[in-house]
């Protein structure tokens, strides 16, 4: 809604005839001004007044490699475009400002150098700014206020230029100037990068597309920039999380855009009915594994859980790109910090908070004080082993209240679980040890599905140890469930499982022998491992043919291929 402001409240139309307008810099860097003279809301052929103390601004924006300032200038050009073909009148008017008035720039010293030349020129003051146009007001001014972000944005999102890049499959696109544009397709944990053109990206090509991008983003109620820094822009475009650097901090202009393929529930993973009841008591969970393997996708997944338990879930992200369900509030930096949006955060009482990407000290400390305050918390962490992701805490809190923040660990690979580690304390003597004396405080850190003691972690001198005792081992560091498997010994585990596959309707039914219910297990077509699921009670799997686990293994039974399972 736009309001013209003589008396703030009038909602009346603006009047056509030759009447003159002044713009400040809030209604160039949002667009707001193409927009009233395109909609005819300014008359015919309306006098715009760009104070020089705007040009100014816009140009040090600009220089500083912001990218609001390369949108403020794209506008300029617009608006001469508009004056060579007589839409407009544009006058350049003023004096540019002196480096101490642009040093006192929050102090409002530019503001005042606009409402003057408005006063100068006996013209209409232009802004969305409402503490410009109160201020205009009080002085005399005529003021044009129009609410900032109140319209939604005219622009479709499947019009903009990077949308063309992307295909069902792509998981991100990677635009550099002068060199071809690639995109990762496939999956987590099973991607590949491609080169999606021949044709390297011009520098008006890759302008083009980050202009689109800041356009929409500034017109579009649910997108917005996370953070503006030289040389850097950080934006959440609908379900787009989108980065484009500039030098000094990058070597050349570029572009990366991420979406996630797919959105998850839990019972889309290998989690059995154990494992499901631990997660309902767990209150100290790490989600870990290395970049792209699925974190952010499993966090989702079990906030959305949370919820249907009817439990209130809040998210603390500094870049806030979980999908999660419209009821979970995502919060990100408060005035640039994470420990304000904490102290906040704990007046809303959430029973659990995914804090995503817990990384510097001052992140590991706000998890601890959540943890310590009784809110059940679930942190993402970027580590190559379910144990790493344990050491990143030690150093940065005491060893003692290490069971008290943290009690499972899972581990994600390849889009799904891969291990899964359970955090207790103990008195004992250390796992080497003979001497009775030599007993002390120990955590141990065994494995979930076997109980199997794996790391020791105590204090030793003036040293923490972190004593190996059975280390889980996966693909990189796989856990070899079946080495423990009550079913039957380690040689037998690995034999191929029989699988009854039926199609119905819209879900692929998996049946195996009644001896392996409850069990995870590796679904193969053809020595090809399909999936790893979990077999109910009962032993079956249902499929959703709208998830690519159901998908992949219609396909591979419409070919006719041998369908056979073994146990994870």
């Amino acid at each position: 809604m736009r309001v013209k402001v003589r008396n703030m409240e009038d909602n009346s139309s603006i009047l056509t005839g030759d009447e003159k307008f002044v713009c400040d810099t809030s209604v160039i860097f949002n667009g707001q001004i193409l927009r009233l003279v395109t909609d005819g809301d300014l008359g015919i052929k309306p006098k715009i007044i760009i104070p020089n103390v705007v040009i100014a601004e816009i140009e040090y924006r600009s220089n500083i490699q912001k990218e609001i300032g390369f949108f403020g200038i794209d506008v300029l050009k617009t608006l001469r475009e508009l004056h060579d073909k007589g839409d407009i009148e544009l006058i350049i008017s003023g004096k540019r400002p002196t480096r101490e008035e642009i040093k006192l720039s929050p102090g409002g010293e530019l503001d005042a150098l606009i409402r003057q030349e408005a006063k100068t020129n006996s013209a209409q003051l232009i802004t969305t700014d409402r503490i410009q146009g109160d201020i205009g007001k009080f002085e005399g001014l005529e003021v044009v206020y129009v609410k900032d972000r109140a319209i939604t944005t005219s622009k479709d999102l499947l019009s903009l230029k990077l949308l063309d890049y992307f295909d069902d499959q792509t998981m991100s696109v990677h635009l550099k100037r002068n060199i071809p544009p690639y995109a990762k397709k496939g999956a987590p944990g099973d991607w590949r990068l491609e080169q999606i053109s021949e044709q390297p990206i011009s520098n008006q090509a890759i302008e083009d597309v980050a202009l689109e991008i800041i356009e929409f983003v500034r017109e579009d109620q649910h997108s917005f920039i996370e953070i503006e820094k030289t040389g850097a822009l950080v934006t959440q475009m609908r379900e787009f999380r989108i980065v484009i650097t500039r030098p000094p901090f990058s070597n050349d202009v570029e572009i990366t855009a991420v979406r996630p393929l797919v959105n998850l529930e839990l019972s889309d993973y290998s989690i059995d009915r154990r494992l499901q009841v631990r997660l309902d008591r767990a209150e100290g969970i790490l989600v870990c594994g290395q970049p792209g393997a699925g974190k952010s996708t499993f966090s989702a997944a079990l906030a959305n859980y949370y919820l249907d338990s009817q439990k209130i879930v809040k998210t603390l992200e500094s870049v806030r790109d979980l999908q999660v369900r419209p009821e979970i509030t995502q919060y990100t930096k408060l005035d640039g910090n994470l420990e304000n949006s904490a102290d906040v955060l704990l007046l809303v009482r959430p029973d659990f908070t995914i804090f995503d990407e817990v990384r510097t000290t001052n992140d590991f400390e706000i998890y601890k004080d959540f943890r310590l305050s009784g809110v059940g918390m679930i942190g993402v962490v970027h580590s190559s082993s379910a144990i790493d992701a344990i050491q990143r805490f030690i150093g940065r809190v005491e060893l003692g209240m290490l069971p008290s923040i943290i009690d499972t660990i899972i581990f994600i690979e390849g889009g799904d679980i891969s291990s899964v580690l359970i955090v207790r304390m103990t008195v004992k003597v250390p796992s080497g040890f003979r001497d009775k004396d030599l007993a002390r405080p120990v955590i141990e850190v065994r494995d979930f599905q076997t109980n199997q003691l794996v790391f020791e972690i105590y204090s030793f001198g003036q040293d923490v140890v972190l004593n190996p005792i059975n280390p889980v081992k996966t693909k990189k560091n796989f856990p070899d469930y079946e080495k423990y498997s009550p079913i039957e010994s380690r040689e037998g585990s690995r034999k191929r499982i029989e699988l009854d596959v039926e199609v119905k309707q819209n879900k692929v039914i998996i049946t195996a022998p009644p001896q392996y219910a409850s069990n995870n297990i590796e679904i193969y077509a053809d020595n090809r491992l399909i999936f790893t699921g979990s077999l109910s009670r009962e032993g079956d799997m249902s499929l959703s043919l709208s998830n690519r686990e159901g998908q992949k293994v219609l396909k591979q039974h419409n070919k006719h291929k041998i369908i056979y399972g073994k146990l994870k």
